[in-house]
C-alpha cells in the first residue's frame, strides 16, 4: 500500500445543497388561507412550532402572513398551540 493513498473509516460526506424558492411565489399564491389546516400543517413541525424561513425557503414577505394564519388558526382551535407527535 503506498502512502499516497488516504482511508477514511467512515465515507467522506459531500452534501449537495438544494436551491431553496418561495413555495408561495413559484405557484402564485397570494394569500394565506387560515381555514386550510391541511396547507399550515406542512408548515409545522411535529411539535407544532411554525418553521422559520431558513429551513422552508419562504420569502419575509409570505412568512410574516404564515405566522398570521397559523396564529389565527389556533386561536379559533383549527390547529392546536401544542401538538404531540402533529404527523
Amino acid at each position: 500500500m503506498a502512502q499516497n493513498d488516504v482511508r477514511y473509516l467512515t465515507p467522506v460526506n459531500i452534501e449537495i445543497k438544494k436551491d431553496k424558492y418561495c413555495r408561495f411565489k413559484k405557484s402564485g399564491i397570494k394569500f394565506v388561507d387560515y381555514k386550510d389546516a391541511d396547507f399550515l400543517l406542512k408548515l409545522l413541525n411535529e411539535q407544532g412550532k411554525i418553521l422559520p424561513r431558513r429551513i422552508t425557503g419562504t420569502s419575509a414577505k409570505y412568512q410574516k402572513r404564515v405566522n398570521k394564519a397559523v396564529k389565527r388558526a389556533r386561536h379559533i382551535a383549527i390547529l392546536p398551540y401544542v401538538g404531540d407527535m402533529l404527523r
